[in-house]
């Protein structure tokens, strides 16, 4: 079993910036590949940013060039740097983790972007 905990989504203005962090711990040996997610109202849940243990990043169209996913292995913690954050980026973020076949969420984390 691996646990996410995830922190730092808050409420921020247009063009405001946000760090969230997810510590994962339990059986994390195994951990490849860390993400974050989002769901906002009424719509289906999306892959934002993912990093796998090699460190290779991938991130949906609309964040490129303002969100930044990294990853320390060492302290089993992924992180996601949100820049010149949009009010079209409100949405609850969860943190996933795969491990072998098996996939963790976390309990997520409220990010609204309003003036």
């Amino acid at each position: 079993q691996v646990q996410l905990v995830e922190s730092g989504g808050g409420l921020v203005q247009p063009g405001g910036s946000l760090r969230l962090s997810c510590t994962a711990s339990g059986s994390i040996f195994n951990i490849y590949f860390m993400g974050w997610y989002r769901q906002a109202p009424g719509k289906q849940r999306e892959l934002v940013a993912g990093i796998t243990s090699g460190k290779n990043t991938n991130y949906v169209d609309s964040v490129k060039g303002r969100f930044t996913i990294s990853r320390d292995n060492a302290k089993n913690t992924v992180f996601l740097q949100m820049n010149s954050l949009k009010p079209e980026d409100t949405a609850v973020y969860f943190c996933y983790a795969q491990a072998g076949v098996e996939a963790y969420w976390g309990q997520g984390t409220q990010v609204t972007v309003s003036s």
